[in-house]
């Protein structure tokens, strides 16, 4: 029977990644991987990490199931991090999940139970939201993302909101969009959020980021403001990238509610999911995230480094910003953008030559992650730019 199945395409990104794993130049740049890099280009445990699987490794004192919610210790340990202090907790519940990746396919789930049948969302966007979408069987609604100029394109998304039905969902990154890094302004919000509780849209808010743009407060802005407007939303949170936690895959599920009793059935069909999908979801990287939480010394520490990864991107977006025009590209935009990604406009044949010719690897949508830039390769990238963009 396997003989009917049909071949599917190999993962783009995983491709590039096997190519400048082969590519015997000393001097090759990865800008493919989405990943944190150092100036030294490593990919660290951060020391609060360290320290909680050190404690975590002499304290723990069993391996028994959790069941489908997964750590709810670290599950309520986010919870004003994300939503804020003052939230009123008896709006929210989560669980954990496989990473970001795991929270997203909940809540379009979760959504699809409720009877959500389309779903609206912004473009380019991370490849999987589509994947995810698709799988799980909405129909799904695009509409730009950005404008030429690198800006948030506001007018799209209304354009979109007039279009949409009450009943429909509306998927938003919460901040350092990827693949674009490009975000709405605080003051976009304001108008985003009025025109999803007008329209009675369910929000779907991906918060994959937090902590890498402007800051965890600062990153969470457009989250709070659409919570505090509508009476319902779902959210998918990663811990994967703001506490260096990728291949432990450490994420969460929440659903936010006005009503006690469509909060315990939002949860009551996410843990059915999660049990039919992966049953338990993996302890040991939440486990650390609840310990580095639950301490003061280790939350400082946490935070710390998490300033000191944000502060040397913003340096790399800076000296890009600062090059100005690079043979046909406009370079200002990546100074006001956000996170680990940004795209370039660059062509197939460009991006091959840059990788032919200088071995610099990115994805085939121009996509770069801008931490696999150093202060030993920058220069040697932007020349490499001007060469094949002249």
């Amino acid at each position: 029977m396997l003989e009917n199945l049909a071949p599917q395409p190999a993962d783009a990104l995983l491709a590039l990644i096997k190519l400048h794993n082969a590519d015997p130049r000393a001097d090759k740049i990865d800008l493919g991987v989405g990943v944190y890099r150092t100036s030294d280009g490593a990919t660290p445990v951060f020391a609060a990490i360290k320290a909680a699987e050190k404690r975590l490794l002499d304290t723990q004192d069993s391996k028994a199931y959790l069941g489908p919610e997964g750590d709810m210790g670290f599950v309520h340990a986010l919870i004003p991090y994300v939503f804020g202090a003052d939230f009123d907790r008896s709006r929210v519940e989560g669980m954990q999940a496989p990473g970001g990746t795991g929270a997203v396919r909940l809540a379009v789930e979760v959504a699809k139970r409720a009877g959500i049948k389309r779903l609206w969302m912004g473009t380019p966007s991370w490849p999987n939201h589509a994947q995810i979408v698709n799988a799980i069987g909405l129909e799904l609604k695009t509409f730009p993302h950005m404008t030429a100029d690198g800006a948030a394109d506001l007018d799209a998304l209304k354009a979109a909101l007039a279009q949409a039905e009450a009943g429909d969902a509306v998927l938003l990154h919460g901040c350092c969009h990827n693949p674009t890094g490009v975000d709405y302004t605080n003051a976009q919000w304001d108008e985003i959020a009025p025109l999803l509780q007008a329209q009675g849209v369910l929000p779907i808010l991906d918060l994959a980021y937090q902590g890498l743009g402007a800051g965890m407060e600062a990153d969470a802005y457009g989250l709070r403001k659409v919570l505090a407007t509508v009476p319902e939303a779902l959210v998918a949170y990663s811990c994967d990238k703001n506490f260096g936690l990728y291949r432990d895959r450490v994420g969460a599920f929440y659903a936010v509610t006005s009503d006690a009793d469509a909060l315990a059935k939002a949860m009551s069909n996410g843990a059915t999911i999660a049990r039919a999908s992966w049953s338990m979801p993996p302890d040991h990287g939440a486990a650390a995230v609840r310990l580095v939480l639950e301490d003061a010394e280790l939350t400082k520490l946490w935070l710390a480094e998490l300033d000191e990864m944000r502060d040397r991107m913003r340096w790399v977006r800076d000296r890009l910003a600062a090059a100005q025009q690079v043979g046909t590209v406009n370079m200002a935009p990546l100074g006001t953008q956000h996170g680990l990604f940004s795209m370039l406009p660059l062509n197939g044949e460009q991006i091959l030559a840059i990788r032919e010719k200088h071995g610099v690897y990115m994805a085939g949508s121009g996509r770069i992650n801008i931490a696999g830039l150093t202060n030993g390769n920058i220069e040697k990238f932007i020349e490499a730019l001007g060469d094949v963009a002249a």
